[in-house]
């Protein structure tokens, strides 16, 4: 295939093969956005705010619905990214503070590691979602105001083939929230640009339910960088496939919040930063999954780090 591109420098070249999106002419005019000029999109539905710190408002916008639909003893169903226990435990402990019950509240892990075979991690396995979710949402929440067991959800080798059912059924719809962040391909959960997803048009592509995946190198390489795996690059750690939600579980969600704010280990070093661009104003395509967001009603946070300018530092290193 023929790739046009026109980057600024004399030497040019096509990316590899492995780099999922290559257009370096689309690259380079995204490259170039920075600061507020992010928060502008053609989508008045697709709302971009630039923020010091967007990790508190995702907590205050969790605990502001579970305690809404608690008040009005309204069941409610969540879509959760993990690990994050910056947030959970903070929401955890707000509502622990204000006695929220949380007796009608459905949490669905978004995802989960597999092995090269396909089955799907238990809950013990401590690099594992549902174990993080577990252990650092689910058992901080005081035991008289948690959810029951029974309204905690994660893909498993039996429920996987039905999983996006359960959202559905769940959520009488769909699920209230869907909260994300995208990975560095881009994913949105594991939803890769992978040919487990690929598609030739997006109306095919967001009728996708969940599955099991082979993972993209590059997600690989992402989450050998994570705390789980020791932060070291070990990546034969770092298991090959995983089970995820499908595009159509994120198409299904009443609301939508993603957050834009991973660095590597607090530094200003990040591989989220082009990413970001390319999710927010890059073309809406499967080969950057998180870009789907832009046809829907979402809410976007991204951090001042992430929204920072960057070029070529010749005396800057790893």
């Amino acid at each position: 295939m023929n790739i046009k591109f026109d980057p600024p420098t004399d030497f040019n070249f096509i990316p590899g093969d492995y780099v999922p999106f290559k257009d370096r002419e689309v690259c380079e005019r995204l490259r170039k956005i920075s600061g507020k000029d992010l928060e502008k999109h053609p989508n008045p539905d697709f709302k971009i705010k630039v923020m010091m710190n967007p990790h508190p408002v995702l907590i205050a916008t969790l605990f502001a619905r579970i305690k809404e639909a608690s008040e009005n003893n309204r069941k409610i169903t969540l879509i959760l990214g993990n690990p994050e226990p910056e947030t959970y435990i903070p929401l955890a402990q707000l509502i622990n503070y204000f006695q929220v019950d949380c007796k009608k509240v459905h949490i669905f892990a978004m995802d989960e590691w597999a092995d090269d075979q396909g089955n799907i991690a238990p809950e013990t396995y401590k690099a594992g979602f549902a174990h993080s979710m577990l252990k650092y949402l689910v058992y901080q929440i005081d035991e008289k105001l948690r959810m029951p067991l029974e309204n905690v959800h994660y893909p498993t080798n039996k429920n996987i083939n039905s999983y996006s059912d359960m959202i559905t059924e769940c959520g009488e719809g769909g699920a209230d929230i869907c909260s994300s962040s995208p990975g560095w391909t881009g994913h949105m959960a594991f939803i890769d640009p992978v040919s487990d997803f690929i598609k030739d048009n997006m109306e095919e592509y967001l009728e996708q339910k969940a599955r099991i995946v082979t993972l993209h190198p590059l997600t690989v390489a992402q989450n050998s960088l994570h705390g789980v795996f020791g932060q070291s690059g070990y990546v034969a750690d770092v298991p090959p496939k995983a089970a995820t939600i499908g595009p159509v579980d994120v198409k299904n969600a009443r609301e939508r919040i993603e957050v834009h704010a991973l660095l590597t280990n607090n530094t200003f070093s990040s591989w989220q930063r082009m990413t970001s661009r390319l999710v927010l104003h890059g073309p809406v395509t499967p080969l950057v999954p998180s870009s789907m967001l832009q046809l829907m009603k979402t809410q976007v946070y991204v951090s001042e780090e992430i929204a920072a300018p960057f070029e070529c530092w010749e005396k800057v290193g790893y």
